[in-house]
């Protein structure tokens, strides 16, 4: 009983913080609302906001109102119902139950993606955070697709080296429609006399001997001596690579451990 009580305050408070802050958004299409008129319960209704930003309202048929706040909204039916003779000093209340239009999309490695609405003003780590961060294996880049004034932009974002300098320049402020897309962490490759060869994370600034220990290190039968690395150049070749212990490491490239023949 207690948690269905604690169920139900988290929903009412939830509700109401979803109010609140729809206040700040701009209606848009797909948007639901709630919509009473004081003293005129006949003119209450709930309704969607329509692909070209109107809704249909008792009385006054079809209203536009996309692009407009909730307040600029409720103003706007307010003044065409007195403007139109039905109520004398309209007093319009609008409640924004979904919030469709104004949402962003949180794709790749995050542990919830999905769409997210852009209640007030949100950057890119705040939706980020209300997509369960980054996954295990989402890498340290994050792309974000961005639409203004009809031109399509595209921006790579380094999210680990913005926080750890904590130049939050690239924090950009996010409108519905935009598209975040965390990529997957850069792999490489180790295989031959390793204790467990495969396919692992590519950390930043990783060795040869780092990736040998990222194996689990040589087999009693291994060698460090005649290591080669697998690396494609820009036309796809497969080049071979004498690999010595500090070499830097990039993404997909493939370790090979030679046996030791003595």
């Amino acid at each position: 009983m207690k948690k269905f009580a604690r169920w139900i305050i988290a929903s009412l408070l939830a509700f109401t913080m979803l109010g609140a802050a729809a206040a700040d958004v701009l209606l848009g299409p797909g948007d639901v609302l709630k919509i009473s008129v004081y003293g005129n319960p006949d003119l209450g209704l709930e309704t969607r906001v329509s692909e070209t930003g109107a809704i249909t309202f008792p009385l006054l048929g079809q209203v536009e109102v996309g692009g407009q706040t909730v307040a600029g909204a409720e103003k706007k039916l307010a003044g065409l119902l007195e403007s139109g003779g039905y109520v004398r000093k309209a007093q319009v209340n609008i409640i924004v139950t979904v919030i469709q239009s104004q949402q962003v999309s949180v794709l790749g490695q995050v542990n919830r993606p999905g769409r997210y609405p852009v209640e007030g003003k949100r950057s890119l780590m705040d939706m980020l955070a209300m997509a369960g961060g980054v996954a295990a294996d989402g890498g340290d880049t994050v792309s974000l697709i961005r639409k203004r004034n009809g031109v399509v932009t595209k921006d790579v974002i380094d999210v680990i080296q913005m926080v750890r300098s904590g130049e939050l320049g690239q924090d950009f402020e996010l409108a519905g429609n935009d598209v975040i897309y965390v990529e997957r962490a850069p792999r490489f490759y180790i295989y031959g006399e390793v204790q467990r060869p495969g396919m692992f994370r590519l950390e930043r600034t990783m060795t040869v001997v780092q990736a040998l220990s990222a194996g689990g290190g040589l087999t009693p039968r291994g060698t460090e001596r005649g290591m080669l690395i697998k690396r494609r150049d820009a036309q796809g070749k497969v080049q071979l690579i004498d690999a010595k212990q500090d070499d830097l490491l990039q993404t997909d490239d493939v370790v090979y451990v030679k046996e030791s023949w003595f």
